[in-house]
């Protein structure tokens, strides 16, 4: 492997924090993943709750939310992103000091949450529920964070700044505008956790959901497009498809998923210009998207074939196409017609997983079996065929999970809506969440074998780290079945 000799040959690359950030990127998806699984059974069977209050769905789900975004998701752009940029701009991070620093204090953050959630100390908001001293660690370290990765760019010895740095810079700004505005808050006293956020009412909404929306866009969307136009390629061993479309996508990108947010409030009190101006940028986000999208998989021009034996690739495309999935999905739930009928169902959550598990987790699970075996200096992960067994696991799981929710979401939505000839409602509420339980138990059924792959991915990873144990030949043919 030309990239792991190279790796060997140039030691000034920081890749022990690299390391640490891949290693936990798989400890935390296990934690996450895990803590969604009982949710989502406690939704089935509320009993699973064991009448403790810290285990209660209402604690644990933005657990749940935290640990597979900012655990999981965030160890893996911080892995990626501190990889890419020293590989493509040729130098070693400005300071292993801060790096260290990041790490640490990245994990310190999500131990304290970990904490606090099932506590019930939080600010009560849908998403940065953490209390006012967690928000400041992360800001701290966030902008620590931001002095290295663009600290690393200006020492760059490439005059090129490659387009996965783009997106990778784009993130680390929008995330930290998006968490210090949406975090403004005024302790009720030093000694205290309890703080009252500074907005009220439909402010607070709407500018609760400009940073949940822009979240999903810069955190969960570039960040990850960073990691698609670097692994993908290399992984493909094939250049960008077109690297003037990448610009392209990113430009158009960032300057319009900013305007998005207000569609999360669709038939509230948010003024409907308002809501209208969110729905009509959202339509127009297809277009960068579908850009993307297309770029990446049009860069495996004249590689279909290695599909066949490299199931790492497949995770890299499969996450493209839920990647363009979701992103058709997403501005079409965003007309208001539409947004009728899935507004509150389980069609919302469906979609967020669609996203989630199959753009966001398979992309980084992708990105991090490419990595692990150049990290620990092997040519390739312990075992392809374990790896193969996990791309199947994560992609059925999260086709039974998003169309349990799917079927779900709609059903919700018609029964919510059906009138009898007096005006009445034909269905109570409680009629609809009985009819719900077989999605319930299907969407258990599906994040159990999405959780179960991460557990083969954890063995992988130990395995090919211990220095005792060769790692296992590519077969010829590996079936892609």
């Amino acid at each position: 492997m030309s990239e792991l000799n190279s790796a060997l040959e140039h030691p000034t690359y920081n890749y022990k924090v690299v390391r640490q950030f891949a290693v936990m990127t798989v400890v935390w998806g296990i934690v996450g993943m895990l803590v969604g699984v009982l949710i989502a059974a406690q939704l089935a069977w509320p009993a699973l709750n064991f009448d403790l209050p810290w285990l209660h769905f209402g604690r644990l789900r933005p657990l749940h939310t935290n640990a597979v975004i900012f655990a999981f998701g965030g160890s893996a752009l911080f892995a990626t992103s501190y990889y890419v940029v020293q590989r493509t701009c040729q130098v070693r991070l400005i300071s292993d000091k801060l790096a260290a620093i990041t790490f640490w204090g990245w994990q310190l953050v999500i131990v304290s949450a970990a904490i606090t959630l099932p506590l019930g100390l939080t600010t009560s908001k849908e998403y940065a529920e953490l209390e006012w001293p967690i928000d400041l660690l992360i800001t701290v370290v966030w902008v620590l964070y931001a002095i290295v990765f663009f600290g690393t760019i200006a020492r760059r010895k490439a005059d090129h700044i490659y387009v996965a740095n783009w997106f990778f810079g784009a993130f680390i700004i929008a995330v930290a505008v998006l968490h210090i505005i949406n975090s403004l808050e005024m302790p009720i006293a030093l000694n205290s956790f309890k703080s009252y956020s500074i907005y009220a009412g439909t402010v607070d909404a709407m500018v609760q959901w400009w940073y949940g929306h822009n979240a999903v866009g810069f955190f969960l969307t570039a960040g990850f497009l960073g990691m698609m136009y670097y692994f993908v390629p290399k992984q493909a061993e094939r250049p960008v498809y077109s690297y003037r479309l990448s610009i392209v996508h990113f430009w158009a990108l960032v300057a319009v998923y900013i305007w998005a947010g207000p569609h999360h409030l669709h038939y509230t009190a948010l003024p409907d210009w308002a809501q209208s101006l969110g729905m009509v940028m959202s339509l127009i986000l297809l277009a960068p998207s579908w850009g993307g999208m297309i770029n990446g998989m049009m860069t495996l021009s004249g590689a279909w074939h290695k599909l066949r034996t490299d199931p790492i690739l497949r995770f890299l495309v499969v996450s493209l196409s839920f990647y363009g999935m979701s992103t058709f999905e997403g501005p079409m739930m965003s007309i208001k017609t539409v947004n009728s009928l899935s507004h509150y169902t389980d069609w919302t959550i469906g979609h967020v997983h669609s996203g989630a598990l199959g753009w966001v987790a398979m992309i980084s699970i992708g990105s991090m079996y490419h990595l692990i075996p150049i990290l620990f200096g092997r040519e390739r992960m312990y075992s392809i065929s374990l790896i193969n067994a996990h791309f199947w696991m994560s992609t059925i799981g999260t086709v039974l999970y998003i169309a349990s929710m799917w079927v779900n979401g709609i059903l919700q939505g018609l029964m919510w809506r059906a009138y009898n000839q007096d005006g009445t409602l034909t269905y109570s509420f409680v009629e609809s969440v009985a009819a719900s339980y077989p999605g319930y138990v299907v969407r258990v059924i599906g994040g159990a074998i999405f959780f179960s792959g991460m557990l083969l991915m954890a063995y992988n990873l130990y395995m090919t780290s211990r220095k005792d144990i060769e790692p296992q030949a590519i077969p010829a043919a590996a079936s892609a079945a």
